[in-house]
């Protein structure tokens, strides 16, 4: 299957039904998960702080994104049926100090705030794996606040490439549901970045940007002191490694850059970029190259997105309705998981 044609058919977007679940987006960045919502038949509101990020999300998508720094006690929707959210990452990243809750960029007490008010059916937050590590305590004691407002909890680890992303993407996915949860199953066929970027990858986009000798060296010096085993360019003949905002934007020996027939290594257009996300042609982003650059690299990949949220709809549809306070919530460690190996 041609992965454009299968992008394109994936997240092709219809007005949403009136009668349709309301999702709250909370820390929404440029809308890759609201996209995957939006796919799936959802309404979408998004509240995220960054405005070109707001611009973004408000161009392409149905629903419309509020630009707010997001608090415990911050007015939101008039309802939630379903509330998501990829809180800041940067507070758990194996590639930053790990400061967690201690972290002034932690966004769990605002995510946890808005469950507490507005009691949705549903709740579900993406963050990166680095939570089960230094930080695993912490997760824990998210993951009893949803349990103690009464959700059953579950967590597993699930690879954006098992659900048509052209990369290699681990994140951790935690849902609170009020009955039973199924996850997504992983698709049969895997895309790769020679799939997504077929068409442009040896071409030379206007405004391209090279790697220099003294960068080439740096380079090379990077990599024989990581022990590579080979050079990090973009092999084009399977998934791309993940996609950060370092590698997108930063001058580092990390990042991700195309090896040309001439030797030259071209660094990724903003394009080529948002299809290894797996955001279609479509999807513009607003702001500097710097700033489209970011939202990509912080961005869920939409598909995954439209994975998780073809789930939430079956949950919706076949649970039975009932008071969230009522519940009792429940969580087991075993229920963290890979999905994907």
């Amino acid at each position: 299957m041609n992965f454009l044609s299968f992008l394109e058919d994936e997240l092709r977007l219809q007005k949403p039904d009136s009668a349709a679940p309301v999702v709250v987006d909370l820390f929404a960045g440029c809308g890759g998960l609201a996209l995957g919502f939006e796919a799936a038949g959802f309404k979408t509101i998004g509240y995220e702080m960054d405005e070109d990020a707001c611009g973004t999300y408000s161009t392409n998508l149905h629903g419309v994104c509020h630009k707010t720094f997001l608090t415990p006690t911050s007015e939101l929707a008039n309802r939630a049926d379903v509330i998501i959210g990829g809180p800041p990452c940067q507070p758990f990243s194996v590639g930053g100090l790990q400061e967690g809750m201690h972290d002034k960029r932690n966004g769990f007490p605002a995510f946890i705030g808005a469950i507490e008010r507005y009691l949705p059916r549903v709740v579900i937050f993406e963050n990166v794996r680095g939570m089960l590590y230094k930080n695993r305590a912490y997760l824990n004691v998210i993951l009893d606040q949803l349990a103690a407002i009464g959700y059953r909890v579950e967590c597993s680890v699930l690879n954006a490439v098992s659900f048509g992303v052209p990369q290699k993407r681990e994140r951790l996915i935690v849902v609170g549901h009020l009955g039973t949860w199924e996850w997504p199953r992983v698709r049969n066929q895997i895309f790769t970045a020679g799939d997504a970027l077929g068409d442009i990858a040896h071409t030379i986009p206007e405004g391209s940007r090279f790697l220099t000798e003294s960068m080439d060296r740096y380079v090379a010096k990077y990599e024989k002191a990581s022990k590579c085993v080979r050079p990090r360019d973009l092999h084009l003949e399977e998934p791309s490694r993940t996609v950060t905002c370092r590698n997108l934007n930063g001058a580092t020996g990390d990042m991700l850059r195309i090896l040309l027939p001439d030797g030259r290594r071209r660094r990724l257009s903003v394009r080529e970029a948002a299809r290894l996300q797996g955001f279609p042609d479509w999807y513009q982003f607003c702001g500097s190259e710097s700033s489209q650059f970011n939202q990509i690299g912080n961005a869920v990949p939409p598909l995954l997105g439209k994975a998780i949220a073809t789930q939430v709809w079956k949950h919706l549809e076949s649970t039975e309705v009932r008071n969230v306070q009522s519940g009792r919530g429940y969580r087991r460690d075993e229920q963290i998981q890979l999905q994907y190996n």
